[in-house]
């Protein structure tokens, strides 16, 4: 893996409780994430697919493997950016996400960009 690629690549996310969709008393709890990806390279770099590990209060982790995001495999050129938002469900109040996304540069090299752990969280469940 090429370290100097994976770091061409930042990625920045903002995360948001949906209580008007989340069920606590059957312990359902729906968080959206806005996720911006931003190429730092000298290069373009194409978004082929997403790995995620998902893993709520209790331990448990769902993975997450699939091509692109939100059905797109956006291409970034240098310094350009790509910003989408998803959700996730939790049988807990808590949890967190991380992961990485599988790019390919124009000149065909394969390398990957990690999604640094963020966490997931009911307002007012961490001080």
């Amino acid at each position: 893996m090429n370290l100097l690629k994976e770091k061409s690549i930042n990625v920045n996310v903002v995360t948001n409780y949906i209580e008007d969709q989340s069920d606590p008393d059957n312990d359902r709890y729906i968080f959206a994430y806005t996720i911006t990806i931003h190429n730092n390279g000298k290069t373009a770099a194409k978004l082929l697919t997403r790995h995620w590990l998902i893993t709520d209060a209790n331990g448990n982790t769902q993975e997450v493997k699939g091509d692109g995001v939100v059905g797109e495999q956006p291409s970034l050129a240098p310094n350009e950016d790509f910003r989408y938002t998803s959700g996730t469900i939790l049988q807990t109040p808590v949890g967190s996400m991380r992961g990485s996304y599988q790019m390919i540069d124009e000149n065909g090299e394969k390398f990957d960009a990690t999604i640094p752990a963020f966490t997931l969280s009911v307002p007012r469940m961490i001080n």
